[in-house]
């Protein structure tokens, strides 16, 4: 065993030191792997960037694996009675032990600005749905579960909404006027982060305090039900809650129920993109290795009598052949060290970052090590590929001939 590794990296060595005496004729083909492997290991590194920004908006709106959402209603739309499905709710969600969960209504109210009264959009939504739908607060809070206590109803609202009202501290409780049949004094508690197309004032609002002062009623349109729950247990809890709330509502009543997380689809949106940048990297690897193949059939040529003199000393077709498929492999893996490097550099920079992620992503992915070992791996392959016909010339020339060249 130590007679074999002791070959391996003398054979390591002797590839090293013969890619020294030429490095110049090799250059500019490792650095055309270099680029390679660097496009390759960027693409990989910048779609799990773009993946987790689609990934995290998606869960935005559709809520985290695995989300089910629940509807219920008659056949001509008339919704179950709110206190009655309230109470229904609660305690299925008690009997199955589910922590997260909450009811989302949409609707609308009118906010009296600087400027004007506006309509504003409305989410009804409990406590757990920050959690659920990776909302990210960047001022104040997110309600806590004795807001819905409060006299003067909380609100959450965006950017948008708080630029209008000047930006004020959240700290000193700045209020808004909410006008309509139950006017009302709404005090904010935090600011969440809007997306970039998010250019009008929307809020958040407890579902409790939001009935107390809409003048249309709980919301517009059915309130949806939501859990959050482990993945392998989705297709029995569906189930057993379709049961027990179809029964519970009786049968004039058509239960629902649903996975809205982006875990229920298995395509890859990003999957055309890794194809075609992936493809041109692999042709740009391929122009490498054929450029890499001719200078190595150059330099096995000029060799050819110091190959001839190390077989009549003894070195057998194996470690020749070892030798020279080594010397291209060797360089090809060092050329893949500084690609990925680069890579690494490029996809971790925080101008990358901020573009791919465009104010999306809370939670940005380490470096893929998977991205790394793809683009070593590739480096390696080309060089394997790229060292073994001048490997097989040198095997083949005869020793007699070859000192006589």
């Amino acid at each position: 065993m130590s007679r074999f590794f002791t070959g391996v990296v003398g054979a390591l060595a002797e590839a090293w030191q013969e890619l020294r005496i030429h490095r110049t004729r090799v250059l500019l083909s490792l650095i055309g792997v270099a680029v390679a492997v660097c496009a390759l290991t960027t693409v990989v590194g910048v779609a799990g960037i773009a993946e987790q920004a689609m990934t995290e908006s998606n869960e935005r709106w559709g809520g985290r694996p695995a989300t089910l959402k629940v509807t219920a209603s008659k056949a001509d739309g008339t919704a179950p009675d709110p206190e009655a499905m309230t109470a229904l709710w609660t305690e299925t969600l008690e009997r199955y032990g589910i922590d997260y969960a909450g009811r989302i209504a949409y609707g609308a109210a009118f906010v009296q600005f600087a400027d004007g009264a506006v309509n504003v959009s409305v989410q009804a939504v409990d406590p757990a749905y920050a959690q659920m739908h990776r909302l990210q607060v960047d001022h104040g809070a997110w309600f806590a579960a004795d807001d819905a206590l409060r006299l003067a109803p909380a609100i959450v609202v965006n950017e948008a909404f708080w630029q209008r009202i000047g930006s004020p501290d959240l700290g000193s409780h700045p209020t808004v006027q909410l006008l309509g049949n139950a006017p009302a004094t709404a005090v904010i508690v935090g600011v969440h982060r809007s997306q970039s197309w998010e250019m009008e004032p929307t809020m958040y609002m407890l579902t409790e305090a939001y009935s107390a002062v809409s003048s249309d009623g709980p919301a517009i349109g059915l309130t949806e039900y939501e859990m959050w729950i482990p993945a392998d247990l989705t297709e029995q809890i569906q189930a057993g809650l379709t049961r027990d709330l179809q029964a519970g509502l009786g049968e004039s009543y058509v239960v629902n129920i649903y996975r809205s997380d982006p875990g229920a689809y298995d395509d890859d949106p990003l999957l055309s993109l890794k194809l075609t940048v992936g493809g041109i990297a692999g042709l740009v690897l391929l122009l490498g290795a054929l450029g890499l193949v001719n200078i190595a059939m150059v330099t096995v040529k000029q060799r050819i009598r110091e190959i001839g003199i190390r077989r009549s000393f003894g070195a057998t077709a194996g470690r020749v052949f070892f030798a020279v498929m080594l010397e291209s492999v060797v360089a090809t893996v060092a050329a893949g060290v500084v690609g990925v490097m680069v890579a690494i550099f490029i996809v971790k920079s925080p101008m990358v970052e901020d573009l791919i992620g465009q104010g999306m992503i809370t939670d940005f992915p380490p470096f893929p090590i998977e991205a790394a070992l793809l683009g070593l791996g590739a480096a390696t392959v080309v060089g394997a590929l790229a060292g073994l016909m001048p490997a097989l010339v040198a095997v083949r020339v005869r020793v007699i001939d070859a000192i006589r060249y």
